[in-house]
């Protein structure tokens, strides 16, 4: 029995083989492949690696310095832009209507969407005003974006003509090509604003006083027409005028320096702002108080020589003459209001002889009642108070005392008595109604507000007799028209260092037997001897209505 085991054969290669093998072929050998075969890196190929990598970095830290900081803010924007940008919607601004629905300020659009102001009604232009608009830098972006009103009602009712603007979101790609549009916030309309104006009878109104102040050279002119039952101003003008158009768009300059440059101040609104001399136009409210007063009866005669000779009381045996301007004899008030008899109402204003006068006191008291010397309240920012002069404004103003003289010319209007064109149609307005002095208002559709006049009607009512007849057979028989009756008295103020130019006046109402309208009209330092021109103005402006067959005027509609 063989009791030896076959000896088992491994496979596996010692490790001794293995470095034996190694250590006898330490280089390659080619004609038995054994060995090694190796070639290590140049210097060279290390060096082009580092300059291509520091090349790189440094293209990398310039890209991201100009990328960042030199172009980061514009990219920035520009990357904003060109994804999602907000145009601006602007919003139509509210359009202004006269008292008939005729528009009197509108709007057009521009090419680039924003809204134009238009006026076509250039007489109106310091009641309307004018806008300033949207105002772009020089990179064309807005950094105005409203449309605001300068003057006039334009200002004065802003936040009611004034919409809301709105926002169209339009998204670009890279190449500025639009890939959509939403409409974010839509742009809300202003509100309208209807006014109590006629815009037809305000462009025949404004013709004939800028036709008369014109041919006759006076430098400018304003007249309102009222309303007597409501005090609603159905025109009112102011000479010289402005083009809004020309102010909204800032230009021409040489249209604005030539405004700037007339002596008739065209950017003043002389019906509300200007001050002027009344003249004889206040001698129906001095009637009206003295009848009130028991200082005259209808029936009282006063004499009227031309003149009046007062004794001074520091130089004996000189005397003070106050002139007329004409010798009229013997008048009751009617015909004193209707022939303007300056010796009557000196007498009636200041006392003379045995005929005891209103005195300064009472005539301060009745103009003030009439609604002179104050603001009337007319919804128009700027409004002057004009002035009463008395006894404590002068020591104020002059430190002097008040005589007697003084108060002989602020009882017809002369030495410091100013007003303004809407306070005589206010207060002439009182005359022809039986007493309510009414605020003046210039839009539709108001709830009248007025004060009572505490004048007797009895002598409201001779008062509008002796204006009736200044037109039928006096100083005002110019307006003494077939087709309409209309009551009226005329004044003239002496202005300048020498009293060398006339201020002209007319006020009045119509028609005489149930009043409708009151008006006003003045025309600003014309030449001396021009003082009854504004009589003129109403001619002209009812026979236009005449011939335009006028309702205003009893004629068809």
């Amino acid at each position: 029995m063989n009791w030896k085991r076959a000896r088992r054969q491994d496979p596996e290669i010692a490790p001794d083989e293995i470095f034996l093998d190694a250590s006898n072929a330490p280089a390659f050998d080619r004609a038995r492949f054994e060995g090694r075969l190796e070639k290590p890196l140049s210097r060279g190929t290390f060096l082009y690696l580092a300059v291509l990598f520091g090349l790189l970095f440094i293209v990398l830290i310039v890209r991201s310095w100009n990328l960042q900081i030199a172009n980061g803010p514009a990219f920035a924007a520009e990357s904003a832009h060109n994804s999602l940008e907000a145009r601006i919607l602007f919003a139509p601004r509210g359009v202004i209507t006269d008292i008939n629905g005729v528009v009197v300020a509108e709007n057009a659009e521009k090419e680039d969407g924003s809204v134009l102001r238009n006026y076509p009604f250039p007489s109106l232009s310091q009641i309307i005003g004018y806008v300033s608009y949207p105002k772009k830098d020089t990179s064309g972006i807005y950094y105005d974006t409203s449309e605001t009103g300068i003057s006039g009602l334009e200002a004065e009712y802003d936040l009611l003509l004034t919409g809301t603007n709105g926002q169209l979101l339009t998204e670009t790609d890279a190449f500025g090509r639009v890939r959509s549009e939403g409409l974010v916030v839509p742009a809300e309309s202003g509100g309208t604003l209807q006014l109590s104006i006629d815009a037809n009878l305000q462009k025949l109104f404004s013709r004939a006083i800028a036709n008369v102040a014109s041919d006759h050279h006076f430098i400018a002119g304003a007249g309102v027409i009222l309303d007597v039952d409501s005090g609603a101003v159905r025109a009112i003008s102011s000479y010289p005028s402005y083009d809004p158009n020309v102010m909204s768009n800032g230009g021409p300059a040489s249209t604005i320096d030539s405004y700037n440059a007339n002596p008739g101040r065209p950017f003043l609104d002389h019906a509300v702002q200007g001050v002027y001399a009344p003249g004889s136009i206040v001698k129906p409210l001095v009637a009206s108080g003295a009848l009130t007063d028991g200082i005259i009866t209808p029936d009282t005669i006063i004499d009227d020589p031309g003149f009046i000779s007062i004794p001074d009381p520091y130089h004996p045996g000189k005397e003070f003459i106050y002139k007329g301007w004409r010798a009229l004899g013997p008048v009751d008030v009617k015909k004193a209001i209707a022939w303007s008899s300056d010796i009557f109402f000196y007498t009636v204003g200041g006392g003379f002889k045995s005929q005891k006068g209103l005195g300064i006191d009472r005539l301060d008291y009745w103009y003030r009642q009439f609604g002179l010397g104050m603001p009337t309240g007319v919804n128009l920012s700027g409004e002057a108070s004009g002035l009463i002069p008395t006894p404590a404004w002068k020591k104020e103003t002059f430190n002097e005392p008040w005589y007697l003289g003084d108060t002989y010319f602020t009882a017809i209007g002369q030495y410091s008595v100013q007003v303004t064109p809407i306070q005589m149609v206010r207060a002439i307005a009182a005359v022809a109604n039986g007493g309510k002095l009414f605020t003046p208002t210039l839009l539709a559709n108001q709830t009248p507000r007025f004060t009572l006049v505490p004048a007797d009607a009895s002598a409201l009512a001779v008062v509008r007799e002796g204006m009736r007849q200044s037109v039928t057979n006096a100083l005002a028989s110019a307006i003494n028209m077939p087709y309409v009756s209309v009551a009226a008295k005329t004044g003239t103020a002496q202005t300048g260092t020498r009293n060398q130019y006339d201020n002209s006046w007319v006020v009045g109402f119509f028609p005489y037997e149930h009043p409708q309208y009151a008006f006003a009209v003045v025309l600003e330092r014309g030449p001396e001897g021009a003082g009854e021109q504004a009589v003129n103005v109403m001619q002209e402006f009812f026979d236009s209505l005449y011939v335009a067959n006028s309702p205003y005027v009893g004629g068809g509609l």
